[in-house]
């Protein structure tokens, strides 16, 4: 795909990079993991802030639920995209290289700023783990839904493995081990155990990816390549010289 290019009085050039999806995704991801981590705290402390019964547990877990399949969906969406995008939306051409990381980090320290339409190899870096932590929360968490409170995907096999013998599998509740084999129950619960560690850890994870994504961003808006910011929301960077990706 051509970029899109026009000059401008002060020699630099501005370049089409972020195609449409690419953003909308963005930053409707950033507003629903923001919203997961908010719920998800509420349940992690809910003893803490005076939230009590079985009622409001499950409530909260639907609500997680929710905003997680809407996470799900938007995830799936980049990921498909990730094919089909423009060449800076592609993951062929976001792929980390080792080698690039390092010239990059050398070029830094040795005062110069190199200039990129897309990520920095740095950056390339952060995504894909990002992207892979973002994947593994949505995966533990399905399956959480499943086992917790026997929503989609995983919920109705989950419902037909532990109902007892005779017993409508529609008919069980979740946190009601009425009508529920309990041998069969012990059997996925260290799997279901492992699943929600997994899925909290991955969440701290993200945290702190999180933080030290913004954090080079601004460093890297402030000192090495300006517009990057901006181009999260217009798709446009303004680059003065030949940028290396080009």
């Amino acid at each position: 795909m051509s970029l899109s290019m026009t000059e401008d009085t002060s020699q630099s050039k501005t370049y089409r990079v972020w195609d449409r999806p690419t953003r909308v995704f963005h930053w409707i991801n950033l507003l629903l993991v923001l919203s997961l981590m908010f719920v998800g705290l509420i349940m992690l402390f809910k003893s803490e802030i005076g939230i009590t019964g079985l009622a409001a547990k499950i409530g909260l877990k639907e609500l997680h639920t929710v905003i997680g399949y809407l996470f799900a969906i938007n995830l799936i969406i980049r990921l498909v995209w990730g094919f089909f995008g423009n060449r800076f939306a592609k993951f062929t051409g976001n792929l980390p290289k080792i080698g690039a990381i390092k010239q990059y980090q050398t070029a830094l320290r040795a005062g110069e700023n190199p200039q990129y339409l897309g990520h920095n190899p740095t950056g390339k870096l952060a995504v894909l783990v990002i992207m892979l932590i973002l994947t593994v929360i949505m995966a533990t968490g399905l399956i959480r839904a499943g086992t917790d409170i026997y929503y989609p995907p995983f919920g109705a096999a989950v419902t037909q493995y532990i109902a007892a013998e005779g017993v409508d599998a529609t008919s069980i509740k979740p946190y009601d081990k009425t009508g529920v084999d309990k041998a069969k129950l012990a059997v996925i619960k260290p799997y279901k155990s492992l699943a929600g560690t997994v899925h909290l850890y991955s969440a701290y994870f993200l945290m702190l990816l999180i933080v030290l994504h913004i954090a080079g961003v601004i460093i890297a808006e402030l000192r090495h390549q300006p517009g990057i910011i901006s181009a999260m929301f217009s798709g446009k960077k303004r680059i003065v010289g030949t940028p290396l990706d080009k």
